[in-house]
């Protein structure tokens, strides 16, 4: 949940502190581009040393950090000194999600018969994917209530508290610590090159496009409401897309797993092209709906395939690098395609803004082209690894 807040809580903060929304659409960014690039790294940490320190000191960093955010944006400070505390912040982002995928896909590969593991880890990464949902579409909202009922640096001094405590308490738990020492997760640790491998970077490539998906979807819808006179409407609307979603990453668990993995990337990449195509052409809210709900079809059940994808790929002892690689792709997608976005909608109207989720979701379906190709037929539903 903080980390659903960071984002929407500093561009809230920072329009409010400095009164421009330029700056706050850059300082959102600049979270998204800490987060991406000090994610697979935090994931790296906690491979080699564990997730416990890792986390710990995290959820100091990142606790102190969105404080001296609050304290700059209201300080005399240049904004650059804002800037570089909305760095810190989206760079010390404690990786909670991606971490919680990395035990739960461990415990499957090292307790459980091999005939059941791809069931139970695609049951396991939809609940995990639509949890993530029901996040990404409730945090906004809280940062709205907040914001309006004490302040706009209230959204951040909860996060901060939520954080600590919360945070402290997922490194805490006794899954936290690792079965094995430092020194045998070193031993068995794979090369950092096969975090290269072509089969690897296109899911991360993938999810990055959803990313992307996210970012122009609702940056583009943002402008579309603010012409009608109701900006704040557009959190509302996305929801239709968020709640959709979520529902449809649960109902992953219950497909055939003759219904493999590559098929399905192709397929629900080619209901989120369907739903930005209709989303592009709508000229009234009920178009929009329509398009929302059916890009909502295809959201959830891609990200648990992308994210099946990675469990299944993950170099020996490199499960939570792949996963922090993930998350930080979403997290980088987002960002870099809500700031074009808003240029798009402010330089060329908002028409041309509404092309881009289109172009978003093609991305995607390439992607899920270029996987097909580099996936031989059989290996998307076999057993999963030990990836611990």
């Amino acid at each position: 949940m903080p980390f659903a807040m960071m984002v929407v809580g500093v561009l809230t903060l920072i329009v409010s502190a400095r009164g421009s929304v330029e700056l706050g659409g850059l300082g959102s960014a600049v979270v998204g581009v800490g987060s991406a690039c000090f994610g697979p790294l935090l994931g790296a940490a906690a491979d080699r040393f564990g997730q416990r320190p890792t986390l710990l000191i995290t959820a100091v960093v990142n606790s102190a950090s969105l404080g001296a955010l609050a304290w700059a944006a209201y300080s005399p400070l240049s904004i650059w000194a804002v800037f570089a505390a909305a760095f810190l912040v989206g760079a010390s982002g404690p990786q909670t999600s991606p971490m919680s995928r990395s035990r739960l896909v461990t415990i499957i590969a090292t307790q459980l018969p091999p005939e059941r593991r791809p069931r139970t880890v695609s049951t396991v990464l939809a609940y995990e994917s639509a949890a993530d949902e029901v996040v990404f579409v409730f945090g906004p909202v809280i940062v709205g209530v907040l914001a309006t009922a004490f302040g706009a640096w209230a959204p951040i001094a909860g996060a901060a508290v939520l954080t600590l405590f919360f945070v402290t308490a997922f490194a805490l738990h006794r899954t936290g610590a690792p079965a094995r020492s430092a020194s045998e997760r070193a031993a068995v640790l794979a090369p950092a090159a096969e975090l290269r491998r072509p089969r690897l970077l296109v899911i991360v490539f993938g999810i990055l496009t959803v990313g992307l998906v996210f970012g122009t979807t609702l940056t583009s819808l943002t402008a579309f409401m603010q012409d009608r006179g109701s900006p704040e409407s557009a959190g509302l609307l996305y929801g239709i897309m968020g709640v959709g979603s979520a529902i449809l990453a649960i109902c992953v668990a219950l497909f055939s797993p003759r219904f493999t993995l590559r098929y399905r990337w192709l397929l629900f990449a080619g209901f989120i092209v369907a739903g930005e195509v209709v989303l592009s052409a709508a000229r009234d809210l009920g178009g929009v709906a329509l398009g929302l709900a059916i890009t909502g079809i295809g959201i959830g059940p891609l990200l648990v395939t992308l994210y099946s994808f990675g469990a299944q790929r993950s170099p020996e002892g490199r499960s939570a690098t792949v996963m922090t690689m993930l998350g930080s792709g979403i997290t980088l997608g987002q960002s870099a395609a809500a700031a074009i976005t808003g240029l798009v909608a402010e330089q060329a109207g908002t028409a041309p803004a509404m092309l881009l989720p289109a172009c978003a979701g093609a991305l995607a379906l390439a992607a899920g082209v270029a996987n097909w190709f580099l996936t031989p037929p059989g290996r998307d539903r076999g057993r999963s690894r030990t990836v611990g």
